[in-house]
C-alpha cells in the first residue's frame, strides 16, 4: 500500500532539524564529532534519525523519544513557572490531568525540546550550541513549518483586513510569544492609525502644512498609543500565562562571574559581577555615540552639502547626472559604516558582560537605536533645522564642494556661488518627508521580501547549473536525494529547502516599525499625508511578514517573551522627541513662515525656546495623566515576602518532584544479520500494519546505528579531492 498524500505532506513526528555540516572537516574528525552529537541527543531522551544533506551536510532528524519524558519536561517547565510566579496555581502532580486542563500547545513543545538540547548538561540539556565550541560542524537547529497551517492562515488573511484575538492566540501557539507581540504590536498600531489618517487628510485638505492643530493632535495620539501599547502587552501576558516570564532569566555561556555571594531572596549561591564594574564599561557607550554621531553625522552632512551644491548652485554640463552622486556616496558609505559600527556595538556588548541574554539583547537593541536614529532622521533634521532657516547664510560656504563639479564645469561661474539674493528650495522639506514615508517604504518593502527571493531563486538555479556541469564532467559527489526512500522523497526535498532558508528575527520587523513611528511623530507636521501612507504600507506589512515566515524564512524558535521588550523606551523616546519637533516646526514654518524664505531674521531664539519648553511640559502633563501610575520601588518587606513564598514553593517542588537521571540509552545488542532474520523481519512487518511514520522512525533503531550511518554518508558523500588524497 503506497503512502497517504497527508502523510507526504506532514512532518513525520520531527521536532527539530539539526544540520551537520562537513565540508571543511577531516573525514575521521567528522565522525568522532557526528558521534559525539548523536550521543548527546540519546542522552536526554531524544529519538534521532539521520539522512544526507545539501552540500557535504547531514540531516539529524530529532524527536522526543517517549511520552513519558515530554510530560517530565512539561511538567518540569510548568512547575518551575509556579516556582517564579509566571504561573498563578500550581500544576496537577498527575502530569496527565495537567496536560488535560492545560493541552500542550506546538509553541510550548517546541521550546522544551529545544531546551533539552541547547541546555547545558547541568540543567539537562545536550549542551548543543551550534557554531560554538565543540559544535562548530552544527550549523544550524530549525523546526519544520506545518504547511498546513501556514497555507490556512495566509488564506485566512487574504480575507480580512484585522486580526482578532483569537488569531493572535493561534499564532502564539504556533510561533510563540516573541513572533506573536511582534504581529500583536503591529495590529494595535495599524489600528490605531486610523485617526491620525483619518485627520492628516482632512489638516491635508482644510488646514495644510505645519498646522499647529494637526501636530496637538499627534502629540496626543502618540502618548495615547504608547501608554495604551503598555497596558495590551500586560493584558496579552496575562492572556497568554507568561506574565513575568522575563524574571526567568537564561544565562548567558559567555558571561564571565568575578566573584560567587547568596541570593538574598532565595539564599542560592549565585555568580556575580560588579555592577559598578559593569556601570564602568557601560560608561563607554558615551564615546561610541560621540564616535557613531561624528562619523554618520559626517557623511550625511558632507553628502547634504554636495547635494544643495550640485541641485541648487552648479549650472554647467551633466548637472541632472551629477546630482545623483551624493545619492550613491550615501549608499556605499552609510551601510559600510553602519556595518562597522555595530560590530563594534556588538563587541562593546561583549565587553559589558552581560549575565544574561534578556539584559544583552536589551543593551544591544539600545546601541543600535543610536545607529538608527541617526541615519534615519538625522538628513530631514538637517533639512528642517538647517537648509530651510538658515539656507541664505550657508550657501556661500558651499565653495568647499566645487571640486565635485570641478571636473565638468566649463567655466568658474558655473561653479560660483552667490553672495546675495540666493532662494532656497522652499518645497524641499515636503519633498524629502515624501521620500522617507512613501517611495522609501516601497524600496524598503522590495529590499525585504522581492529580492531576497529573487536571489534565493538565482542561487538555486546557479547550483543546478553548478552541479550539471560537474556531472557533465564526471566530477560530482553523489546527489544528496540518491538514497531517499520514495516515501520519504517529498518531505526530504521540502527538509533540504528550508534548512537553506535564513532565519527570522523578529526584532528586525519592529525596529522597522519603531522608525516609523517616528517619522509620523516626528515630521508627519510637514506632510499630514503620512499617517495615511503608513496605514497602507502596514495593511500590506502585515500579510507580507506573514508569507515571509511561512515561504521565505525558517520556522522561528517559539521563545517567549512578555513585551516587545526595550523597544517600548525607543517609542517613549520618539514620542517625547516629537512633541519637541513638532512645536519647532510649526513655530518655524507656520503664520506665512517665520524663516522658510532663508533669512533667520525673524526668528526670535527665545520664541522658539519658549514654544519646545511649554509642548514639551504639556506632552509630560498629558502623559501623567494618560499613564496608570506603577511603582517599581522594591522595599525590604517586599523582598521578605518573596524570600517566604520563594523556600515554600521551593520545599513543595523539591518534595513533589525528584530529579530524572539523564543518562545515556545502554547500547543494543546487534545481533549478526543474516538471510534468515532478514526474512523473519520482514515476515513480521506483514503481520502489523505500519505509518509512514512508523517506518521513517523503524529505519535506525539506536543512535549508535545513525552514527554509524552517518559515518558512512560522510565517506560517500566526501569531496572527490579529498578521496584521492588519501
Amino acid at each position: 500500500m503506497g503512502p497517504s498524500v497527508n502523510a507526504l505532506h506532514g512532518n513525520f513526528d520531527v521536532d527539530y532539524v539539526i544540520t551537520y555540516r562537513f565540508h571543511d572537516t577531516d573525514k575521521a574528525e567528522a565522525s568522532a564529532d557526528f558521534k559525539k552529537l548523536v550521543q548527546a541527543l540519546a542522552s536526554v531522551g531524544l529519538a534521532i534519525e539521520v539522512r544526507n544533506g545539501e552540500n557535504l551536510a547531514l540531516l539529524v532528524f530529532v524527536k522526543v523519544a517517549s511520552d513519558e519524558r515530554l510530560n517530565n519536561a512539561v511538567y518540569r517547565s510548568r512547575v518551575k513557572d509556579w516556582l517564579y510566579g509566571v504561573r498563578a496555581a500550581q500544576p496537577d502532580r498527575e502530569t496527565r490531568n495537567s496536560l488535560t486542563s492545560q493541552p500542550l500547545t506546538q509553541a510550548e513543545r517546541l521550546r522544551l525540546v529545544h531546551h533539552m538540547i541547547t541546555s547545558p548538561r547541568e540543567e539537562g540539556g545536550a549542551g548543543i550550541t551550534p557554531g560554538h565550541g565543540q559544535w562548530k560542524s552544527v550549523e544550524s537547529l530549525f523546526p519544520l513549518h506545518d504547511h498546513a497551517f501556514n497555507k490556512e492562515w495566509i488564506m485566512k488573511w487574504s480575507t480580512t483586513s484585522f486580526l482578532k484575538i483569537e488569531d493572535l492566540d493561534d499564532i502564539r501557539n504556533r510561533f510563540g510569544e516573541k513572533v506573536a507581540y511582534y504581529f500583536a504590536f503591529t495590529q494595535s498600531y495599524f489600528a490605531f492609525l486610523l485617526f491620525p489618517a483619518a485627520f492628516g487628510f482632512s489638516s491635508w485638505l482644510l488646514l495644510g502644512h505645519f498646522s499647529a492643530i494637526y501636530a496637538i493632535a499627534v502629540g496626543l495620539w502618540a502618548v495615547t498609543f504608547v501608554e495604551y501599547w503598555k497596558r495590551q502587552e500586560l493584558d496579552l501576558a496575562v492572556r497568554w500565562g507568561v506574565k513575568g516570564v522575563s524574571a526567568i532569566h537564561e544565562k548567558r555561556r559567555e558571561f564571565q562571574h568575578e566573584q560567587e555571594a547568596k541570593d538574598p531572596i532565595t539564599g542560592e549561591t549565585v555568580q556575580v559581577f560588579p555592577a559598578t564594574k559593569r556601570l564602568g564599561r557601560q560608561l563607554l557607550q558615551l564615546p561610541f555615540a560621540i564616535i557613531a554621531t561624528l562619523a554618520l553625522g559626517t557623511i550625511i552632512a558632507t553628502c547634504f552639502g554636495i547635494e544643495i551644491f550640485l541641485s541648487e548652485v552648479y549650472s554647467g554640463p551633466f548637472k541632472s547626472v551629477l546630482v545623483f552622486v551624493p545619492t550613491i556616496l550615501l549608499t556605499l558609505l552609510v551601510p559600510t559604516i553602519t556595518t562597522f559600527l555595530t560590530e563594534f556595538a556588538t563587541r562593546l556588548n561583549d565587553y559589558e558582560n552581560w549575565e544574561t541574554t534578556e539584559a544583552y539583547d536589551a543593551a544591544l537593541t539600545q546601541k543600535i537605536f543610536v545607529l538608527n536614529f541617526i541615519t534615519s532622521y538625522l538628513g530631514v533634521f538637517l533639512t528642517a533645522f538647517v537648509y530651510v532657516p538658515f539656507g541664505s547664510l550657508l550657501v556661500p560656504y558651499l565653495d568647499i564642494f566645487q571640486l565635485t563639479a570641478r571636473p565638468f564645469a566649463e567655466n568658474e561661474k558655473q561653479l560660483a556661488t552667490p553672495k546675495f539674493g540666493f532662494e532656497i528650495n522652499s518645497s524641499r522639506l515636503r519633498n524629502q518627508v515624501i521620500y522617507c514615508t512613501v517611495t522609501a517604504q516601497i524600496v524598503g518593502f522590495a529590499m525585504e521580501n522581492i529580492v531576497p527571493y529573487v536571489k534565493r531563486r538565482g542561487f538555486h538555479k546557479y547550483q543546478e547549473m553548478k552541479a550539471d556541469r560537474a556531472a557533465k564532467k564526471k566530477g560530482a559527489n553523489p546527489s544528496a536525494a540518491a538514497d531517499d526512500s520514495p516515501e520519504e522523497a517529498e518531505f526530504l526535498a521540502r527538509v533540504r529547502n528550508e534548512a537553506e532558508l535564513p532565519v527570522y528575527d523578529a526584532s528586525d520587523d519592529l525596529r522597522e516599525m519603531v522608525v516609523q513611528f517616528g517619522y509620523l511623530v516626528l515630521f508627519s507636521v510637514v506632510w499630514p499625508l503620512t499617517p495615511v501612507s503608513f496605514l497602507i504600507n502596514n495593511w500590506i506589512e502585515l500579510r507580507s511578514d506573514a508569507a515571509k515566515i511561512c515561504f521565505e524564512m525558517q520556522r522561528p524558535t517559539p521563545f517567549r517573551a512578555d513585551s516587545i521588550g526595550p523597544w517600548i523606551d525607543s517609542l517613549g523616546f520618539l514620542a517625547w522627541m516629537g512633541s519637541i519637533t513638532g512645536a519647532a516646526l510649526v513655530y518655524l514654518f507656520s503664520n506665512d513662515g517665520l524663516g522658510p524664505d532663508g533669512t533667520p531674521a525673524n526668528i526670535k531664539g527665545w520664541a522658539l525656546l519658549l514654544t519646545i519648553f511649554f509642548s514639551e511640559h504639556i506632552y509630560l502633563v498629558v502623559r501623567l495623566c494618560v499613564r496608570t501610575a506603577i511603582s517599581k520601588m522594591d522595599s525590604p518587606g517586599m523582598q521578605k515576602e518573596r524570600a517566604e513564598r520563594f523556600i515554600v514553593r521551593k520545599r513543595y517542588f523539591e518534595e513533589s518532584f525528584g530529579e530524572s537521571a539523564i543518562e545515556l540509552p545502554p547500547p543494543t545488542d546487534r545481533e549478526k544479520i543474516t538471510r534468515a532474520t532478514l526474512e523473519e523481519e520482514a515476515r513480521q512487518s506483514t503481520l502489523r500494519t505500519s505509518s509512514v511514520e512508523d517506518r521513517f522512525w523503524a529505519r535506525q533503531r539506536s543512535w549508535e546505528e545513525s552514527a554509524q550511518i552517518g559515518a558512512g554518508l560522510i565517506e560517500k558523500m566526501a569531496p572527490v579531492e579529498s578521496k584521492k588524497q588519501q
